[in-house]
């Protein structure tokens, strides 16, 4: 499969230990920074609608903001009730001081 990076958000937006909203073509995705390193995954929970981007970063997970289910960051695994499904992650490369994703599926 053919890989097709494009820019998402500038690294230095990207909060340490928090969270940023960005766009992959018309697909809401959340970006973390954990420990300098940056994650991607989309943005919508699985279980409940609600903006990933709005939760709280707790460790390598995201606990969602409307239900307070939590998803493990780096894999998308759902680890906490009431998600059960995992949400989608994106291979992520930082390149000239940007955030780049892969869009290809």
């Amino acid at each position: 499969m053919k890989e097709t990076w494009v820019r998402v958000a500038a690294e230095g937006d990207v909060p340490e230990g928090g969270t940023l909203q960005a766009r992959l073509g018309s697909e809401p995705v959340c970006l973390y920074k954990i420990d300098g390193r940056v994650y991607a995954t989309h943005d919508t929970c699985t279980h409940g609608r609600a903006s990933l981007a709005d939760g709280t970063v707790r460790g390598e997970e995201i606990e969602c903001a409307l239900h307070k289910g939590r998803f493990h960051i780096p894999s998308g695994k759902a680890v906490a009730v009431p998600c059960v499904r995992n949400v989608r992650t994106y291979a992520v490369k930082l390149e000239d001081g940007a955030v780049w994703l892969d869009g290809g599926c």
